[in-house]
């Protein structure tokens, strides 16, 4: 006898992943991971510079919980010239960790990479950032720049955003729909403009640095999303020599292919020296106010597995 496998598409898992669900499952996750109880393989990389894309495969599982889940997710960053949207690829499939079994496919088209990438930033940006910070630096102007500030803004008042893009017609579009959302936007004359800012968010695919550590005023916070790959570069090394906190999210693969990697080659920084993430989501950061803090964020499996989990469980209760 053959069953028919279950596969949920774009509507329904929507609007089973309420911000509720989507914060509280990333921000489980980065803690369960950083309290090694996480089983989180390398990722798989797949680069396809022609077309202006990559692939990513990643699959985690949190330690005695029911489900892993091994996620296909693509960001081709050449597909608006098409007509086609960008890192809107993808799929989560949800496995029995019991039995193997797999439950369900969640046919996001990369939402839910989408979301917890957001909300991983957000939760990580306001602990570290001061309570005072209120302006805030967007250094990007694609879908997960948009979602950054609009998850960052889920967590603390935001009195303005300043958006830096390579092309201005793109910085001015982006600050529209964040206008859209409700949030203050306009871009920003310069790089330099937009890294004096309180809290700095970068979401590109850059292969060179995106700002000039020496911009970054002391107080600051940087959280850095884009690089995912060994190619890709968006902090500069002197950023991390300036900071008196750095977390990473995982330590192996943010040297590897993260900022902090490429911090540690340049002698910058110890190898050593970061934190993890979800130990500053645990506990209340003692920061000082003059302090730089910054984020190396490279994207966990651990965090697909629990919010694909949850999500399924709203879907078939």
């Amino acid at each position: 006898m053959t069953t028919t496998l279950p596969v949920f598409g774009l509507a329904a898992i929507e609007t089973a992943a309420t911000p509720e669900i989507v914060l509280e499952s990333v921000r489980d996750a980065l803690i369960a991971h950083a309290e090694g109880r996480t089983s989180v393989p390398p990722p798989l990389h797949m680069d396809f510079p022609e077309a202006g894309g990559d692939c990513h495969v990643k699959a985690g599982w949190i330690t005695n919980t029911a489900d892993f889940t091994v996620k296909i997710a693509t960001g081709f960053n050449r597909h608006p010239g098409l007509g086609m949207p960008s890192h809107q690829h993808g799929l989560v499939c949800v496995i029995s960790a019991n039995t193997g079994q797999i439950r369900a496919i969640l046919n996001d088209r990369g939402m839910l990479t989408a979301w917890r990438t957001a909300a991983a930033g957000a939760l990580v940006t306001h602990a570290m950032a001061r309570p005072t910070a209120l302006t805030l630096g967007l250094f990007g102007t694609g879908e997960q720049a948009l979602l950054q500030a609009v998850w960052l803004a889920k967590l603390r008042p935001i009195s303005q955003i300043l958006v830096h893009g390579r092309n201005l017609h793109n910085a001015a579009a982006l600050s529209e729909e964040l206008h859209k959302n409700g949030l203050p936007a306009r871009p920003a004359a310069s790089a330099q403009q937009a890294a004096g800012s309180d809290m700095i968010i970068t979401t590109t695919p850059a292969t060179a640095p995106v700002l000039d550590a020496a911009d970054v005023p002391e107080g600051a916070h940087v959280t850095g999303i884009g690089t995912d790959t060994p190619h890709k570069n968006e902090l500069p090394p002197e950023l991390f020599h300036r900071a008196q906190l750095i977390a990473t999210d995982d330590r192996s693969q943010c040297l590897h292919h993260g900022d902090f990697g490429h911090a540690v080659r340049a002698g910058a920084t110890a190898q050593d020296s970061d934190t993890a993430a979800g130990l500053l989501l645990k506990t209340p950061l003692d920061r000082p106010d003059t302090a730089i803090t910054v984020a190396d964020l490279t994207g966990v499996g651990a965090l697909d597995a629990v919010l694909a989990s949850a999500v399924l469980n709203r879907l078939m209760p």
